[in-house]
């Protein structure tokens, strides 16, 4: 293939140095195969250049997207922890969160305590209590209840000497209005409890609706058995601290026997908080608390289900306490529930009162699961037959009665039924009440004349003069 004739040349050079032209790339290429494959070409280079810089770039844009959410999730973080107090609004979807947080704070009412959360960041803790205690007594408030109700409701609830040995926890549909209230029964408390200390008179006490000091005050041996024996209230954050309303010399280190003040704490739970989804409400139109409040006991005493031996479920509005009826319950199983019957015209109606129920923490725990179901039930039914009407004292009777819905817990009946204030006739005078109620723990007001029994119980508590020092409404 090198070698090429004279006349080919000599004839026609141009064609021979065509050949020459296309002759040597060839050449070249069939003796140096390697110095191709070893050098690629502008365009490979360039594709793999433009390829790393977009890998690089989107590996920057990757990395600064997970640092960017990192840090906003750090920052949504530290929000959600901050307290109200410390002038961080609360993260939350739902205002009604802190219900009665929502109040303009201002002056002497700064000093307030219902700032406080009551147990893992929901309710309100309106009184810390001395230390913790093994019942607990939770309230529903009736969106129709009034000032004047929940003031005697819980006048009296101090008074009888319950709180000594019990918490107390208010359920609202809508507890902002009451706040205020709330606030001063507490305070009228502590200032009673102080008055009747320091104070030596010898006035006589009302044997019905007086105040006994006895009652609050428990005897320590020792400064070291008192800071061992007493323990937290589950109640509001940790705190170590003294006993503010104890004297000095329960303070020191004698040996010699004290008497230190005791009493329960009360707090309050909005249902939104408890049962946030209002579960009943697919079913009924308009649900009112005393039904409502089914759903929200098992939330609520799940929650606190280590921490208290017996539970008693009333209404605010009908019940006044002149005792403690806990005594009742307490040599009976955790399992036991005591039901009272309902007052009605009717000498064959075996409902049973709803406004009252006493027994063990799991005996309690397990009635309001089964309502709940049983309160569905019902609806249903009552839908099918084209009726709206579902009574929780209907309902709760249905369920006592099946002995299916009732073998997780331990039913106690009673025939007897709790007694009315208005039928106490009686009442007005001072010997003829004692005589006729004083054995009673607790007693109902009726329907027709509310507004007369708080005046004449409202009278009679004021009629002793180291109490009307202390109220405000005497």
């Amino acid at each position: 293939m090198g070698l090429i004739s004279a006349k080919e040349t000599k004839n026609n050079n141009s064609r021979g140095m065509g050949l020459l032209l296309v002759f040597f790339p060839d050449h070249h290429n069939d003796d140096s195969p390697s110095s191709s494959s070893s050098s690629p070409s502008p365009a490979t280079t360039l594709f793999r250049s433009r390829s790393s810089r977009l890998l690089l770039s989107k590996a920057q844009s990757t990395i600064s997207i997970c640092i960017l959410l990192l840090f906003l999730t750090l920052f949504l973080f530290t929000l959600s922890t901050f307290e109200p107090s410390s002038g961080f609004p609360a993260v939350s979807s739902r205002p009604h969160r802190r219900f009665l947080l929502n109040r303009d704070i201002s002056g002497s009412e700064s000093r307030r305590r219902y700032n406080r959360f009551a147990l893992q960041g929901m309710g309100t803790l309106f009184l810390r209590g001395t230390k913790s205690m093994h019942d607990l007594i939770v309230a529903h408030v009736a969106s129709d209840t009034t000032e004047d109700d929940l003031r005697l409701f819980m006048r009296l609830l101090h008074r009888s000497g319950v709180t000594s040995k019990s918490d107390v926890v208010l359920l609202f549909n809508s507890g902002s209005r009451f706040v205020e209230l709330i606030e001063e029964e507490n305070d009228s408390f502590l200032k009673l409890v102080d008055v009747h200390r320091n104070s030596n008179s010898s006035n006589q006490i009302d044997s019905v609706w007086g105040f006994n000091l006895a009652n609050f005050m428990k005897k320590q041996s020792s400064k070291k058995e008192t800071s061992s024996s007493s323990s937290e209230p589950i109640w509001g954050k940790k705190t170590h601290r003294a006993n503010n309303f104890n004297d000095s010399s329960s303070l020191n280190n004698s040996t010699e026997s004290t008497e230190l003040l005791t009493h329960g704490s009360v707090v309050g739970f909005d249902v939104t908080e408890l049962d946030p989804e209002n579960s009943l409400s697919g079913f009924m139109d308009h649900v009112p608390i005393s039904l409502r409040r089914w759903a929200c006991y098992p939330m609520l005493l799940g929650r606190v289900r280590r921490n208290f031996k017996h539970v008693m479920l009333v209404d605010a509005k009908t019940s006044l306490f002149l005792g403690d009826p806990l005594t009742r319950i307490r040599n009976r199983s955790p399992e036991s529930v005591l039901f009272f019957s309902k007052h009605s015209s009717s000498k064959k109606s075996s409902e049973v009162n709803p406004a009252i129920l006493i027994g063990g923490a799991k005996g309690i725990r397990r009635l309001a699961s089964s309502m709940h179901t049983e309160i569905v039930r019902a609806t249903i039914q009552q839908q099918h037959k084209k009726k709206n009407s579902v009574t929780e004292s209907v309902v709760l009777s249905q369920l006592v009665g099946n002995v299916h819905m009732t073998k997780n817990f331990e039913v106690v009946t009673s025939e007897s039924v709790v007694p009315e204030a208005s039928s106490l006739a009686e009442l007005r005078t001072r010997n003829s009440a004692a005589s006729s109620i004083k054995n009673h723990d607790i007693i109902q007001r009726g329907g027709g004349n509310s507004n007369h029994i708080i005046d004449i119980i409202m009278k009679r508590i004021c009629s002793c003069e180291l109490d009307s020092s202390v109220y405000n409404y005497c």
